[in-house]
């Protein structure tokens, strides 16, 4: 009981220390991406959630592992491993409380590998999907300039409101998605012909064609002005109306990959290498759960004459090899170089 009570306490504390880690290092890269515009800000915590959800075995894993290999170390350094082998008690002895410990983890490990972590890779890819065909008028930031379309268009609008009335000049396939701008500035990059527009309206909208799905920015009362980038002419239009395409349809379906479907589906299509090679990933979590926790029992005998730190070095090293060589293996059969 007492063993498993400090197990219970390392582990907390392991635990708690990766998850950190983890979610600093997820956080960084999504801020990256909310910075360079690919996704928006709100997005940040939604992303940071399900990627925490996909890391979160391998995490289990190695927490279960360094708790079992920690406390049993300092059972070895105090001297109580000696005494307990001097009295008869075999080390083998200490599998039972071990796992005693580990198979809550291992039930948890096994669940998020199987079900929870695809459902979370899934999510997150349906929801980056749904921030693909978001507006581009709902991602701007009044008074700041805003890039788009990988930078080929750039908007900058000095306020904008929701509005409540639809636009009665509309016919019945089109509407208002009640997103009103005033004072903006556009800057288009025609990728055909390479020629750069320049435009500036008083006010705008959003319009939603119903038939196609196609969203439409809607400026009134402005000025044009495209030139060709190292050349001197320009031209100069007025309009009282201008449509810019926002978002070309809807959404079509995501193709999920095999890491992102349920078991059911992998085993429906288990003729695949594809399949295999994930229903092999995920079962190999949870049973790597299990090897790594007993491997830790004999990894945490320490040599008092050698560093305190040797047995740790070697499990890490262990660990590393391990865990890259279930990667390497997924990757072989994928590419049908590997029987499952």
């Amino acid at each position: 009981t007492s063993i498993r009570k400090e197990f219970t306490r390392s582990a907390s504390g392991i635990a708690v220390a990766l998850i950190a880690i983890l979610l600093s290092t997820q956080l960084i890269r999504f801020l990256k991406e909310a910075v360079s515009g690919n996704i928006s800000p709100e997005a940040v915590i939604v992303l940071l959630c399900f990627a925490t959800l996909q890391f979160l075995p391998i995490v289990l894993t190695l927490t279960l592992f360094v708790s079992v290999l920690l406390c049993l170390s300092r059972v070895h350094r105090d001297s109580e491993m000696l005494i307990w082998l001097s009295a008869g008690v075999s080390a083998l002895k200490w599998i039972k409380p071990v796992l005693k410990f580990a198979t809550p983890f291992i039930v948890v490990i096994a669940i998020l590998a199987l079900v929870i972590s695809p459902w979370a890779s899934r999510m997150a890819a349906t929801y980056r999907l749904q921030l693909t065909v978001k507006s581009e008028l709902s991602q701007i930031t009044p008074g700041t300039f805003r890039e788009v379309k990988k930078g080929q268009r750039v908007f900058f609008v000095e306020s904008n409101n929701q509005s409540n009335n639809q636009s009665n000049n509309q016919n019945q396939n089109k509407a208002d998605d009640n997103f009103q701008i005033g004072n903006i500035f556009v800057a288009d990059v025609n990728k055909a012909n390479g020629k750069l527009s320049i435009i500036t309206s008083q006010t705008g909208y959003q319009e939603v064609e119903h038939k196609t799905g196609n969203k439409y920015i809607v400026l009134k009362n402005g000025l044009r002005y495209e030139v060709e980038p190292g050349q001197l002419d320009f031209k100069i239009t007025e309009f009282k109306l201008y449509k810019l395409v926002a978002q070309d349809g809807y959404a079509q379906k995501t193709n999920f990959n095999s890491n992102r479907q349920t078991l059911i589906e992998l085993f429906n299509a288990y003729n695949t290498n594809s399949s295999k090679a994930e229903i092999l990933w995920r079962f190999s979590i949870p049973i790597s759960a299990i090897i790594l926790v007993l491997l830790a029992i004999p990894l945490s005998h320490v040599n008092p004459r050698a560093a305190k730190s040797t047995n740790i070095i070697v499990a890490i090293l262990l660990y590393a090899i391990y865990n890259n060589s279930i990667s390497v293996g997924q990757a072989w059969v994928a590419q049908g170089k590997l029987s499952f």
